[in-house]
């Protein structure tokens, strides 16, 4: 029992704490001016232009931290705060969905995994549970494995996530401080906010990882029974 109290104290406190490192680090350096002083649309669109992407758009969207860029129609999305601020994070944030934008461009090879992915984790997010539910309120032991299938591609598919993500940040990193969006003293800055994001992608991939290996030593446990 003690057991199963720490593990689900770890899967909840966990991405908690993650959320807790970014909100903590935005806020502190949303307050911070950058010393370019330039907008987060202007961070963004200084950047695209500089790799060639003058094809790829910029809107605002709604919401808090909602920054995202969608391959289908060549557009980064950045929150109110982000595309009209000209803050440290503002201008990380900006930087890192460029990011996204030129590994779209370069063909990134994890990038297009993951986007292959999509239908399969989405499908495996849905229907794991179900299956597993089933399985195991059933007593059928074929159900519990097909619901670890599926929920394994979800898994593959969130840790595939992390190397896009990183190198999304490696990119926004070598492009700020090239086209002298930030100074040398601001790098620092730029990356704690890089990094805090990064966290979160960490986090929840972790805990997946943690849920479906528990799920197979249930599995096997069942197996064993049978």
């Amino acid at each position: 029992m003690g057991g199963y109290l720490i593990y689900f104290a770890i899967i909840i406190l966990v991405p908690l704490w993650a959320q807790f490192r970014v909100k903590g680090s935005y806020a502190k350096y949303s307050k911070v001016s950058s010393s370019s002083h330039m907008r987060g649309e202007e961070v963004a669109r200084k950047i695209l232009d500089a790799n060639g992407l003058f094809h790829v758009g910029i809107e605002e969207t709604r919401g808090h931290l909602t920054d995202h860029y969608d391959p289908r129609s060549k557009t980064i999305r950045l929150s109110s705060a982000n595309y009209h601020g000209h803050s440290v994070a503002a201008a990380a944030i900006a930087a890192h969905e460029v990011g996204h934008a030129i590994q779209d461009q370069q063909d990134y090879a994890f990038l297009r995994f993951r986007h292959a992915l999509v239908p399969v984790a989405n499908l495996g997010s849905n229907f794991s549970w179900i299956l597993i539910m089933i399985g195991f309120l059933a007593g059928y032991s074929g159900f519990v494995l097909l619901g670890i299938i599926f929920m394994a591609a979800a898994v593959v598919f969130q840790l595939i996530t992390l190397p896009v993500e990183f190198n999304a940040s490696n990119r926004a990193m070598d492009q700020v401080v090239s086209l002298g969006v930030i100074r040398n003293d601001e790098e620092r800055e730029t990356k704690k906010v890089l990094n805090a994001a990064a966290l979160t992608y960490v986090a929840a991939a972790a805990v997946a990882v943690m849920e479906l290996l528990r799920l197979i030593l249930i599995y096997t446990g069942m197996q064993r029974n049978d």
